[in-house]
């Protein structure tokens, strides 16, 4: 299997640290609001990735952080006049019901920066240390030139990079392009107390310290959006390499970002959506299919237009195995022997499947590996019947089932709930939540959502809407 390495520019053939083990770290998310459809991309990719790996036989140990304390979560508990453990709570919980609905599996070990704290205090110490860091004032930077690597992934040289800053009068650091580490705390901020201030870490040493524990000093791939390659990554790089003295990731993968109706996502532009939004017009399943039909490192362009041609196709593949199914059933079918025609058919399909493979083989090639799904099902279409024998349909249904489980797609058509199983659910889970069992409220939640039913909390009691 060949993929992308951001960090050589090439493709490269895969090979683990350890025969039969591959050990993943993929940045996650800082949980103060909704999952948008820019988080969806890299989560949905590599969780197929991930996927992919374990159906090649591999142990995958995939290691997935979530950022709980920042700026912004700070920011939105002052609004909202409570704890930043309280937002970031908040918001893990509703990532887990999008990442459900959109049938992302729960990484090994999903860390918190905030239960990592002290592991981050020690990597700091060992790197200034090493010379590597230095503290003023409270405030711990990393010595970016004392890493003679630093920019061998973004291809960025550090003079090009120090030419275009603009320095403070008042700044305390030794070079501009020196990054924060530790920084103290300000009034009304969440602290923890360290040799040098009471405080909390800089974002990039999460990540350094999180891999480590979880995955050791070196792993196998480290992935994430594009928009992370500088700095996060680079000086992710920087921390781990220098702390640890060895290479931290031998292979790095990047998705590419989306655009929504061909412009840049963003709230100022108004189109800024997030997975909930869209869940409420389409199924969760389709967000995932349009996500994986195109190659994971081209630019991804959303519009409600391409979202319906998304859908309309993902009818195709499901209504083929609906219908197999149909076949199926009872006693449709009129041969118990296969046949010669349909044992050409099937090694036809054979050479389909190898088709998908080589695909998937080649940088993780999801849409070209769709595309060897549409030309199955073409054929199953054109060659079953109630004519066929009964091997020879659970063949095809079977080869196609199989390559849409890797992608994550769901192939079993949820049967729509009637008005009154939607309400006494709402109802189950009004009880749970007033009896503080968020735990049994959240499985109701997720359960309508994997359903198409959208809740909505308000004021004056719980809203809900079918999301098709």
């Amino acid at each position: 299997m060949k993929i992308y390495n951001t960090l050589t520019q090439k493709k490269e053939e895969f090979v683990p640290l350890e025969e039969g083990k591959v050990r993943m770290y993929v940045c996650g998310p800082t949980v103060y609001n909704y999952v948008h459809i820019g988080n969806a991309r890299p989560a949905i990719i590599f969780d197929t990735f991930r996927r992919y790996l374990e159906y090649k036989g591999y142990q995958v140990n995939f290691v997935s952080n979530f950022t709980d304390v920042d700026d912004k979560i700070i920011k939105k508990a002052n609004e909202e006049g409570v704890s930043t453990t309280e937002i970031s709570e908040r918001f893990i919980k509703e990532f887990r019901i999008d990442m459900d609905a959109l049938n992302v599996r729960e990484a090994t070990v999903h860390p918190k920066a905030t239960e990592e704290i002290s592991g981050m205090i020690a990597m700091i110490e060992d790197l200034i240390r090493k010379g590597h860091a230095y503290e003023k004032n409270g405030t711990v930077y990393f010595k970016t030139r004392s890493f003679q690597d630093y920019g061998k992934l973004s291809k960025k040289k550090i003079d090009d990079l120090e030419a275009g800053i603009r320095i403070a009068v008042n700044d305390e650091k030794e070079d501009p392009m020196d990054f924060v580490l530790w920084k103290p705390m300000k009034e009304g901020e969440p602290y923890w107390d360290s040799p040098w201030s009471k405080g909390r870490p800089g974002w990039h040493i999460e990540c350094s310290v999180m891999s480590r524990k979880y995955l050791g000093e070196q792993i196998d791939i480290h992935a994430g959006g594009e928009d992370l390659v500088f700095p996060h990554h680079e000086n992710e790089i920087a921390q781990s390499e220098a702390a640890n003295e060895k290479e931290f990731a031998r292979y790095w993968m990047h998705n590419a970002f989306i655009n929504v109706d061909n412009k840049k996502m963003s709230k100022s532009e108004g189109n800024f959506f997030t997975v909930r939004e869209i869940c409420e017009q389409f199924d969760p399943q389709v967000i995932r299919f349009f996500m994986l039909n195109s190659h994971y490192r081209s630019p991804l362009n959303f519009s409600k237009e391409l979202m319906e041609a998304a859908k309309n196709s993902l009818n195709r593949i499901l209504t083929c195995i609906g219908q197999l199914e149909y076949l199926l059933e009872g006693n449709r079918l009129s041969l118990t022997e296969i046949t010669e025609k349909e044992r050409n058919v099937l090694l036809d399909a054979e050479a389909l499947k190898e088709k998908y493979l080589a695909a998937m083989e080649d940088d993780f090639n999801t849409a070209d590996a769709i595309a060897a799904i549409f030309e199955l099902v073409k054929l199953a279409n054109t060659n079953g019947s109630g004519e066929s024998s009964r091997s020879f349909i659970e063949e095809l249904h079977k080869m196609i089932v199989s390559l849409c489980d890797i992608l994550g797609l769901k192939t079993k058509k949820e049967e729509k709930l009637i008005d009154s199983e939607i309400e006494r659910l709402i109802e189950e889970r009004q009880t749970a939540r007033k009896n503080k069992d968020f735990a049994k409220a959240d499985e109701i939640r997720n359960l309508l959502l994997e359903r198409g039913i959208i809740l909505e909390d308000t004021r004056e009691g719980v809203r809900w809407k079918r999301s098709d």
